[in-house]
């Protein structure tokens, strides 16, 4: 916090600081005498009225009464990265795109219109790296018409917590009433350490998602259009390790290697067959078919509770770049 020269607490931020990262220190229970301190960092995305509105790298938004503040200051835009391969946000999110590709897209601006006849939210939502073309309002418009005309729900994904991420737009469609309902993380990470695990599981590459690789596959009922995502991308590879009857794979994954990146998604392994190191065997196969097609750094994407996957991920050397999330239209 903000120390003044006569050792004071000091408010060093003003509304002509909106869209800026900050640190803020409150008081809790609306100022009364006694009260306790609570921090804050994030971007401020408004002064308006005497109420500050802070996104948090989470996309939570926080409501801070004026009054309140007792300490506040501008911080660096991002936080420095400790391990992992240098990107930014606009470099990350169109790789995942590219590795994840729709059936069919429109460009409204610099956004991406994005419908895959509902198979994830990812391939149907709006991917906003920029500008619309249009007025806030009339983009969103424009948006909700062109889902409704498909029979979709109106989605648009946004991220935070990273230079050049999009606090203000989580904040700005917040308030005309969009929900976020799915928050996750997309990790990074260096290709090398994942290739250089031990083999020991067989398992098999190929260019194609076969009936037992999608009988595996978490999501059930795949349909033409969800296999013409999953094959989608610049170099798509899926990994099988067999079954012990010959049938269902005992794990399975998938990578799309896109220049310099490898992404990785799709990882399933047997419930009755976990934590014997199968994910880290698929995930090394595919890495050292990756490295030979020229990548050397990897993404993937996980949930924020998904505790077991997260222990995978940080023990083969990963870490969170940014969050993302899915905002529905009201």
């Amino acid at each position: 916090m903000e120390i003044s020269g006569a050792g004071r607490l000091a408010v060093r931020i003003t509304s002509a600081d909106v869209g800026k990262r900050v640190s803020v220190r409150r008081l809790t229970e609306d100022g009364a005498p006694g009260g306790k301190f609570t921090d804050t960092v994030g971007v401020l995305t408004s002064w308006d009225d005497g109420v500050l509105l802070i996104t948090k790298k989470s996309g939570e938004t926080v409501r801070i009464g004026e009054s309140t503040l007792v300490a506040g200051k501008a911080v660096p835009s991002a936080p420095a990265r400790r391990r992992g391969p240098a990107a930014s946000y606009p470099e990350l999110a169109r790789v995942s795109a590219r590795g994840w590709r729709p059936v069919e897209s429109e460009r409204l601006g610099a956004w991406e219109l994005r419908a895959a006849s509902g198979f994830t939210r990812r391939a149907n939502s709006v991917l906003p790296l920029g500008d619309p073309g249009l007025p806030l309002d009339d983009a969103l418009t424009a948006v909700r018409r062109w889902y409704d005309v498909r029979g979709l729900p109106a989605y648009i994904q946004t991220a935070t917590g990273a230079e050049g991420t999009q606090e203000a737009l989580c904040a700005e469609l917040a308030r005309r009433g969009w929900t976020r309902e799915v928050t996750a993380e997309l990790w990074t990470g260096s290709l090398a350490p994942v290739a250089d695990r031990t083999a020991g599981a067989r398992v098999g590459l190929s260019r194609t998602a076969d009936a037992g690789w999608l009988a595996r596959y978490q999501r059930k009922g795949v349909s033409e259009v969800a296999l013409r995502v999953l094959g989608g991308g610049p170099s798509v590879w899926f990994a099988a390790v067999p079954g012990a009857d010959g049938g269902t794979p005992a794990a399975i994954g998938r990578c799309v290697v896109d220049g310099r990146w490898a992404g990785f998604a799709a990882v399933e392994v047997d419930p009755a067959l976990r934590r014997r190191g199968l994910a880290g065997e698929v995930m090394a196969a595919l890495a050292r078919r990756a490295l030979e097609e020229g990548a050397s750094a990897a993404w993937l994407q996980v949930e924020t509770d998904n505790a077991g996957a997260r222990a995978l991920y940080t023990g083969l050397g990963f870490g969170a770049h940014h969050a993302y999330h899915h905002y529905r239209a009201p």
